[in-house]
């Protein structure tokens, strides 16, 4: 009987699919290297809650990291590191490898925004003595979240006069943060009698950003003009100024461990800069790859990638066609044999809410990098769906460098599903493939990561980038 006991051991460990937790496969040390990765990960957080700022941490990475900025026209050789920024929320980098260009690049993109409330063009007004900024939400969001949590501001104003300034504040312990009310549960039984995607509705995501009116009984809206003269005096600028700005109202949490094995890593924004850190983190430490490397950390995904800086534009291909063209071949040519990993990341299975995921087929918390052949949305709209040939080789590429990675899809069938920028960098004749890190409360103000799958997509991206 022991017998037969220890040959079905050995046949299932032989022909079935093993899905162990991470932490049995990674010693003490290994675990050590995981966590220690992740310190850099929460400052780069905490430093990049937009995309501007995204691009504006990792350029002060890359430039101590030797990368010269490029444009087109420059001669390049084995061994040159560079970078390209566009319009300030998207940003290119890559490192040109010893094989001909033809033979073409090893690309990862991953995108920098994440779901947050923007300003209206028109945003300051007050209601009853009270000062609020109307907001119109960014991306797929549940509204109701978006209340009562302490919220910080950045991003850019554009003076009249073409001055640019910048802002941000509720980062700093001395700072303001400022909040969308709700109503109390005492008086909320009409509320709670909405639908929950109703509870809060767009319109009601007011910003309150002051209540103090400005000394002179006789001016109306009092608030409105005293906060005003507070933004006067400290950035230069008057009401007008708000059309020809950016301005983006994030949670103002800093990236904590979570739990009391600090395995998990709360924060805003993992989606996806849990993917665009590690892309940028292999990028810097990829040393002589033999084909070109180009990572792209873009802008203007969670709104369909639309727009100059979202990848359904063109520049990330006029940006090979560049790269050929100054190595001595061709753009078509260079994308044809290209390949590329879509870091993007995929949902966790959460065990509140088993019910949305088909768990043969979903990602699980310190399981590993999640690879996503195929995404989109009930019969597969909007996907790339990657082919078996490509698929088979990053498979054979994640076992052979010893990275723990696991398969997923965003739910079940016909529960939803979304979509990320594969199909557009597919669309141009790339092999692509979805690769991540599963987020649990995904498009929440507070998201959870593991740190072992943060760590397990650096070191795919790593390795792709260097075979």
């Amino acid at each position: 009987m022991a017998e037969k006991k220890n040959a079905a051991k050995e046949l299932k460990e032989k022909l079935l699919m093993q899905r162990k937790n991470a932490i049995f496969r990674l010693t003490d040390k290994e675990v050590a290297v995981c966590d220690d990765f992740c310190e850099g990960y929460k400052d780069f957080m905490n430093n990049s809650k937009t995309e501007r700022e995204a691009v504006e941490t990792s350029l002060e990475m890359l430039k101590k990291g030797g990368f010269k900025e490029y444009k087109a026209g420059m001669k390049l050789k084995t061994g040159d590191k560079i970078y390209r920024v566009n319009r300030g929320k998207a940003l290119l980098i890559a490192i040109i490898g010893k094989a001909p260009i033809a033979e073409g690049v090893r690309l990862c993109a991953a995108h920098i925004d994440s779901p947050r409330l923007d300003l209206k063009q028109n945003p300051l007004y007050e209601n009853e003595e009270v000062a609020y900024f109307k907001t119109h939400y960014y991306g797929g969001i549940k509204k109701y979240q978006w209340t009562t949590i302490p919220l910080s501001l950045h991003g850019v104003i554009l003076k009249a006069d073409g001055e640019s300034v910048k802002v941000n504040i509720g980062e700093d312990e001395n700072d303001p943060v400022f909040c969308v009310s709700d109503l109390l549960p005492h008086l909320a039984n009409e509320q709670m009698k909405r639908p929950l995607a109703q509870a809060i509705k767009g319109e009601e995501l007011n910003i309150i950003i002051g209540s103090r009116p400005f000394r002179d009984d006789e001016a109306s809206n009092a608030v409105k003009l005293g906060i005003m003269q507070i933004l006067n005096e400290k950035y230069g600028i008057i009401e007008a100024d708000f059309i020809s700005a950016e301005l983006e109202a994030v949670p103002a949490f800093k990236a904590k461990d979570i739990g009391f094995d600090r395995s998990l890593i709360g924060s805003y924004g993992h989606d996806d800069r849990v993917c665009a850190y590690p892309a940028l983190m292999a990028s810097l430490n990829c040393k002589a790859p033999k084909h070109t490397v180009v990572t792209v950390l873009t802008d203007k995904e969670e709104t369909g990638s639309d727009g100059n800086t979202g990848l359904c534009s063109s520049y990330l291909e006029y940006f090979i066609y560049d790269l050929a063209e100054a190595l001595g071949s061709d753009g078509r040519t260079v994308l044809s044999a290209s390949e590329c990993l879509s870091a993007d990341v995929n949902a966790a299975f959460d065990p509140t809410f088993p019910e949305v995921n088909e768990r043969n087929n979903c990602a699980y918390v310190n399981k590993g990098v999640c690879i996503t052949k195929y995404t989109g949305a009930r019969g597969k709209s909007g996907t790339s769906d990657a082919s078996a040939e490509f698929t088979g080789r990053i498979r054979r590429l994640m076992d052979a460098n010893n990275v723990i990675w696991q398969t997923g899809e965003l739910g079940k069938v016909d529960e939803g599903g979304g979509g990320t920028v594969a199909a557009y960098i597919a669309n141009l004749n790339v092999d692509t493939i979805d690769m991540g890190v599963p987020v649990l409360s995904m498009h929440a103000p507070y998201e959870i990561v593991s740190k072992i799958d943060t760590y397990m997509a650096y070191k795919a991206f790593s390795v792709f980038m260097a075979d």
